[in-house]
């Protein structure tokens, strides 16, 4: 059962597409679905002034990509090392078990920009696991 949430996310995407002067971008993929998502952002003045996805993969990964470029939206690095798989799902209504792994999906992502943005980022990963 998928949420109105879920649905919109899925059939009206938000921020989808390419971003041609991003300050970071990163791929990830899910080595068991293989669903990948490529996740893109320009940082001006500290905060993130834009972002877009493309994903492939199945509708959940495609709203979890999409909410989630909602929830990092003029956050700070600090804000970003925040956001977790849980609160992706939770902004979809909550994603039934089988479909968890597209809000894993998104958090690596998530994981991986930070990473980019800030070499340190891997200090800051080891903590939140």
């Amino acid at each position: 059962m998928h949420s109105p949430a879920e649905l919109d996310h899925y059939r009206n995407p938000r921020n989808q597409g390419e971003l041609p002067d991003a300050t970071a971008s990163v791929e990830v993929s899910n080595p068991v679905c293989g669903d990948t998502l490529t996740l893109a952002v320009r940082v001006e003045h500290g905060r993130i002034a834009a972002t877009r996805f493309r994903t492939r993969g199945c509708p959940p990964s495609i709203a979890c990509s999409s909410v989630l470029t909602e929830m990092i939206l003029g956050k700070t690095l600090p804000e970003l090392e925040q956001i977790t798989a849980e609160q992706v799902s939770q902004a979809l209504g909550g994603l039934p078990p089988a479909t968890k792994h597209a809000s894993q999906l998104a958090e690596d992502a998530l994981d991986a920009l930070i990473d980019r943005l800030e070499p340190s980022g891997a200090a800051w990963r080891a903590r939140r696991t």
